[in-house]
Formats: structure tokens, C-alpha cells, sequence
């Protein structure tokens, strides 16, 4: 159905745009992200004042250059430094409100940040021909660089916990689409509530017949004016999906329709599972084509990847030894047996090799395990048990704080497996087909997207779904940032049994 058909009641100007196109930009009916920019702006402020106070207060010539002027200095310090700071950051867009609450291009843009701000303190010094201590420089701007990424990153978990608590700072989406693409849109943003967008309805471009004896998670629509229903349903986003922005032309004109509107109009292409990064416009001759890189699965990144992930396990064995050592006795103490488990796994391009861990069942356990088949409250390869009669207490412990895992720093550091990676399944499954093959593309992780998205609570299906996309939109920054999710992961000890 074309847009058209929507039936739009309130046409836009006659010109093609707003009146005021300068005051009309601003209005969006999403009012979260301005107290929260407020806020923002305010902690920015802050941090960088309280970074020249530390810098001032620890070391003794901080003041180089204005030792006869300290009221300058003091201007310069607490007034002059936090405010240019600020205009950096607004000048980089890390207040726009496309990157606030999600993802790390916030991050991003503060440290782009703090390199302009370096450049413009050394640059203003050589042309004043101030003397400015080096030292100086480098404590103040990497303390407010400091205080500034740690007070968004409070911020934005404040604002997460908004979100999926209250919903407020949230953003109220209709979609717009056919029945299936609005249903795949809707699943994709709600696996994530932090991410702040919420659908309340949906109108199909299919008509209505298409829905019937379909149950859906929230309302459907056809043949509506979409404005009036944005504002029936109090909405402030429309998703168009898929193949409903395919008519040559009408999205353009959905988009001039909602000029001055305050609605926020957003596109969700067909490319599900594919990360932003990898996804670039090449605009020609006025059409914006999405060019889909390659996945890295090889080059200089994967090789400092290997090599991080060697030097890790080596440190991180040397480091743990007492408390591998602890374990040991822990072990041998609740059951007589060996201290490791050791069980054939596939690994990186299929080949098998043996992983390390922790023994927490008792050593008839595979013996056992044909009898409790009916029980496995897994639906995939694994079979996982949440009261499973066949691990000890001790074991129990050790699952539900991972720390069974540990040994497999060793596969680690013999390049067998990865610190991140999908986990390494059973080899007595026989070869793996279709789409779980992919996962054999990379070395296997101790942890990995799987884990830190609900570990046994998960479907298998949406197991393999994380995995491959892991797979496929792997970098060295998403390893940290599985990395640093899996340490609140392992302290909350969800879904671990």
C-alpha cells in the first residue's frame, strides 16, 4: 500500500518545509534527551572542574605561566577550560541524541574530545607564548577525559534503569509495514529495553485480512491516517519496515509530510543482524545505497586478537594459581575423582580438541545421564538441567559463579579457544549443518555474546542467533565490551546452572 493511501489530513507547506524550520527542528514530541542533556552538560562541567582543581591541588606548578596572575589562572582553570570543553563536545555531536543511552559512540565522541582539546590548550599556549607545564596539560585533560566518561556512564545507567523500570525516556514507536517485517522489527527492539524504544502499535500495509488468527503483542491498523494514530496512541516514532519504504519516492514524501510534526521518522531495512560498522551509504545520483561490508575474520586485528588473548590466559593462569589451587582442594575434597573434566569439543574450523574444566558432577555422571534425557531443559545440543542430581554442592558453586571455567585459560593460551567466542559444543553431535555451522568460522570463547545475553535461559535458537552474529560483526571493541558485561554477569549469576 503507498503512503498515499494513508490519507494524510494535515499537508505539508506549500514550500516543502516548516515555516520556521529553525524552531520546528527542535520540537520533537521525545522530550527525554533535553533535561537529560541538561544533566549531562552539567556533569561535563563539572568533571573538567574538578580536574583542574585536583591538578591544581597535587602538583606545584600547575599555575606555570600565571604565577603573577591568579585570578587569570583561576578563570582559565574553573571558567574558561570546562566551558571550552563543553562547546567541543556539543561541536562533536556527543549530545546528539541519536547516540545518548546506547552503543559506544557517545564514548566515542568524548575522547574525540579530549584530542581537541588538548590540540586547542597547545595550540592557544604556542601562540600566546604561555608556559604551560606539560604535565599540567596532560593531568587536567586526562582527569576531566576520566571523570567525564564515568559520569555518563552513570547517566546512562540511570537512564537504562528508567527505561525498563518506568519506561519513561523511552520512545513510543508505530510501525509501519507488512505483518511479518513489523513483527521481526518489534522482536529486534524489544530484546534490548535499555535501547528505549517501544512499540505500541502497528500499521500494516497488507491490509487486515493478513492478520487474522494472528496473535500480535500490540495493536493493529490498517487503512488509518498514520498522524492521527501516532497521536491517538501517543507515539512519537514511526519505523517504517522493509519493503514498505521500497516504493520509489514515498518515503521522501512521508518524510516531508511529518515536517514540523515533532514525530521522528526512522527506516528499518531488511538487514537484520548486521552491525552498523559494517554497514556504510553511498549516496549516487541522489540514491542512498547500504553497502554491507565483509565480516573480519582475518588481518591485523585478528592477529592482536590472538595475541591479547595468549598474553591474557598467561597472566590471568599466573594470577589465579591460588585460587586454581584452592578449587583443586575444594574438588577433591566433596568427591573422590579427578579435579578436571576434560570433553571432546569442535573448535575453529571444525577441528576437535579437548576443553579444560573443573569437575562438579560426580564421576558416574555420564553413566547417569541417559536416564535424565526426558528432563534436559535445553531444546538445542546442550543438555542443561536446572536442578541437575549429578553435580556435587561444591559443584553447584562453581557453576553459578562460572568459576568451573577457569581452567580453560589453558585452551586459551594453546590457541585452541578464544577469551571471546561462541562456546565450544559437544563433538558427539556429529557435523554441524546449516546456519550453527557458521559458528565454526572463529575460535571458540570461554565467554562470549551467548553468556552475557542470558546464558541457560536461552532458547537454542536465539543461542545460534547470537553466536552468528557475533560471527559476522566481531571487532576488538566488542570483545571488551563482552568482556566487561560478563563481569556483572557472573556477579548477578543469571541464568548460570
Amino acid at each position: 500500500m503507498p503512503y498515499d493511501s494513508f490519507e494524510w489530513q494535515e499537508p505539508p507547506p506549500s514550500n516543502g518545509v516548516p515555516r520556521s524550520a529553525w524552531t520546528r527542528s527542535h520540537r520533537r514530541l521525545s522530550r527525554w534527551h533535553r533535561p537529560y542533556t541538561a544533566v549531562l552538560i552539567v556533569l561535563d562541567f563539572v568533571s573538567a572542574v574538578l580536574a583542574s582543581w585536583i591538578a591544581t591541588a597535587t602538583l606545584e606548578q600547575a599555575n606555570a605561566g600565571f604565577q603573577n596572575q591568579p585570578e587569570i589562572f583561576a578563570a582559565m582553570a574553573y571558567v574558561v577550560l570546562p566551558v571550552t570543553w563543553v562547546i567541543v563536545l556539543w561541536s562533536v555531536g556527543s549530545y546528539d541524541r541519536r547516540y545518548l543511552g546506547l552503543g559506544s559512540e557517545e564514548f566515542k565522541r568524548v575522547a574525540r574530545s579530549f584530542v581537541v582539546v588538548v590540540a586547542t590548550v597547545s595550540l592557544a599556549a604556542f601562540a600566546t607564548k604561555t608556559s604551560l607545564s606539560r604535565g599540567t596539560v596532560a593531568l587536567v585533560s586526562g582527569g576531566a577525559l576520566f571523570f567525564i566518561l564515568i559520569c555518563r556512564y552513570f547517566a546512562r545507567q540511570v537512564l537504562h534503569f528508567a527505561r525498563r523500570r518506568t519506561g519513561h525516556g523511552a520512545h513510543r514507536m508505530v510501525l509501519v509495514g507488512t505483518l511479518p517485517e513489523a513483527l521481526e522489527v518489534y522482536t529486534a527492539v524489544t530484546r534490548s529495553p535499555a535501547a528505549g524504544l517501544i512499540p505500541v502499535a502497528i500499521h500494516i500495509t497488507d491490509g487486515l485480512a493478513s492478520v487474522r488468527g494472528i496473535e500480535t503483542p500490540v495493536p493493529v491498523y490498517a487503512g488509518r491516517d498514520v498522524l492521527s494514530l501516532v497521536r491517538e496512541v501517543g507515539a512519537d516514532t514511526i519505523a517504517v519496515c522493509g519493503s514498505a519504504s521500497a516504493e520509489p519516492g514515498e518515503l521522501r514524501r512521508l518524510a516531508w509530510q511529518l515536517e514540523g510534526t515533532g514525530v521522528d521518522l526512522v527506516v528499518a531495512p531488511q538487514l537484520t543482524d548486521i552491525a552498523g560498522p559494517r554497514v556504510h551509504i553511498r549516496p549516487i545520483e541522489g540514491l542512498p545505497l547500504l553497502h554491507v561490508e565483509e565480516p573480519t575474520l582475518s588481518g591485523p586485528a585478528w592477529l592482536v586478537k590472538n595475541l591479547l588473548d595468549r598474553i591474557a590466559a598467561f597472566l590471568g593462569l599466573l594470577a589465579l594459581s591460588p585460587v586454581l589451587l584452592a578449587i583443586a582442594i575444594g574438588i577433591r575434597l566433596s568427591d573422590p575423582g579427578p579435579v578436571f573434566f576434560r570433553q571432546p569439543r569442535v573448535g575453529h574450523e571444525g577441528r576437535t580438541f579437548r576443553v579444560w574444566k573443573f569437575r562438579t558432577m560426580y564421576v558416574d555422571a555420564e553413566e547417569r545421564k541417559a536416564t535424565l534425557e526426558e528432563l534436559n531443559d535445553s531444546d538445542g545440543m546442550l543438555f542443561k538441567m536446572k536442578d541437575d542430581p549429578r553435580i556435587f554442592r561444591f559443584g553447584k558453586t562453581l557453576r553459578a559463579s562460572s568459576l568451573d571455567e577457569l581452567p580453560q585459560l589453558i585452551n586459551v593460551l594453546k590457541g585452541e579457544m578464544s577469551l571471546v567466542g561462541p562456546r565450544p559444543l559437544p563433538a558427539d553431535d556429529g557435523d554441524y549443518l546449516g546456519d550453527v555451522r557458521r559458528r565454526l568460522l572463529v575460535r571458540p570463547g570461554i565467554t562470549g555474546l551467548w553468556q552475557v545475553s542470558g546464558r541457560s535461559d536461552l532458547s537454542w535458537d536465539e543461542a545460534v542467533r547470537l553466536d552468528l552474529y557475533y560471527v559476522d560483526n566481531w571487532s576488538l571493541t566488542y570483545d571488551l565490551g563482552i568482556l566487561w558485561r560478563t563481569i556483572w554477569v557472573v556477579l548477578k549469576r543469571k541464568g548460570a546452572y
